[in-house]
């Protein structure tokens, strides 16, 4: 059943060492809950990023809470680098498992089918697949000549993210954003921070019950308003590019990405 809880406790839910996913840019990323980890101080993450990553990634990685990044890309789009994520890969402080995006999603479709890997095209001969001693290399048993690469089950332990509406029940409205359902089907835990929260089921409307997330999938739900912010969510406020701009100067410095954190308005107000 899933609890409606604050965003502390939300947060709390994840241990030190986990494997966490978290969505790309666009797909509803949780900053109010990167500011509460942050503030908890959990550490020794293994970031799933699905399947990239952006300032969510980097300021986690900024406050040394990364151990591993999963992802096929980290960057701050249109305000440029990750400045903490690149900094941390030259000095080789967190671990990095390049992938591609195809690799990133194909591990989740077979852990949430079960299945120990699932077989993929297009990698072989690029310098990704040389560096993943995981992924193996295999001739298809139902054909000749046809290599297959395959890529065994990415199961986080827990997925976080940001969606515009739960209703009481606990179902989660991700309309076209299928890779939210894909990290909660493959995950052992879902922790979601939302818009609002709806008195109706979701599942009874016919209109949109098609991209509703069903609560059997959701372990908790904190009602956070704002809470993709400085990132934007579908149908209520778009990204704030100045402030994304902001911090990707601030971060280009170790004392500047400090200073960041310490006076970022949104951090302060997710976190009151």
């Amino acid at each position: 059943m899933t609890e409606r809880v604050n965003l502390s406790e939300l947060v709390a839910r994840i241990p030190s060492g986990a494997k966490l996913a978290v969505p790309v840019d666009y797909a509803g990323v949780s900053m109010a809950g990167t500011a509460e980890i942050i503030r908890q101080n959990i550490g020794g993450l293994h970031l799933i990023c699905v399947p990239t990553g952006g300032m969510q990634v980097d300021m986690l990685v900024g406050a040394g809470l990364v151990a591993c990044v999963e992802t096929s890309a980290v960057s701050l789009g249109e305000a440029g680098g990750a400045p903490c994520f690149n900094r941390a890969v030259k000095q080789g402080s967190i671990k990095l498992m390049d992938a591609t995006c195809p690799a990133i999603h194909a591990g989740l479709i077979a852990a949430q089918k079960g299945v120990p890997f699932l077989p993929i095209r297009g990698l072989i001969g690029s310098d990704v697949f040389k560096n993943r001693k995981d992924w193996k290399l295999i001739d298809n048993p139902f054909g000749e000549n046809d290599p297959l690469v395959l890529i065994p089950a990415i199961q986080p332990d827990y997925a976080l993210f940001h969606a515009p509406l739960a209703d009481k029940y606990g179902n989660i409205w991700i309309g076209r954003r299928r890779e939210l359902a894909t990290m909660a089907y493959a995950a052992k835990h879902t922790l979601i921070t939302v818009e609002k929260i709806s008195q109706d089921n979701l599942l009874d409307d016919e209109v949109i019950a098609a991209g509703v997330l069903p609560a059997l999938y959701v372990d908790a739900v904190a009602h956070v308003p704002n809470g993709a912010t400085p990132y934007g969510v579908w149908g209520e406020y778009p990204a704030d590019a100045q402030e994304i701009a902001v911090y990707a100067k601030a971060a280009q410095t170790e004392e500047g990405f400090a200073d960041y954190l310490a006076t970022a308005s949104w951090m302060q107000e997710q976190g009151a």
